[in-house]
């Protein structure tokens, strides 16, 4: 048992029309970070050391409950 040729789908006339619009996109993508002064790199740091101080010493508040009959009532 080999495997059979496959055909090609037929397309239909919308497909023919808006296959112009359709752009080859690249596989990879590659990010370079922009060099940066040190300068910057320092204030980023800190920056960052602040946001961590803030996440682990910030108030945690309970979430709100809102029972759903009372929100229903309200509308």
């Amino acid at each position: 048992m080999g495997k059979k040729d496959k055909e090609k789908k037929k397309l239909t006339p919308k497909q023919e029309k808006y296959l112009k619009f359709r752009k080859d996109k690249p596989t990879n993508m590659t990010y370079q970070a922009p060099d940066l002064s040190e300068d910057l790199i320092q204030q980023v740091k800190l920056n960052e050391e602040r946001i961590g101080f803030f996440m682990r010493t910030r108030p945690r508040y309970p979430e709100r409950f809102v029972n759903e009959r009372k929100a229903k009532s309200k509308r």
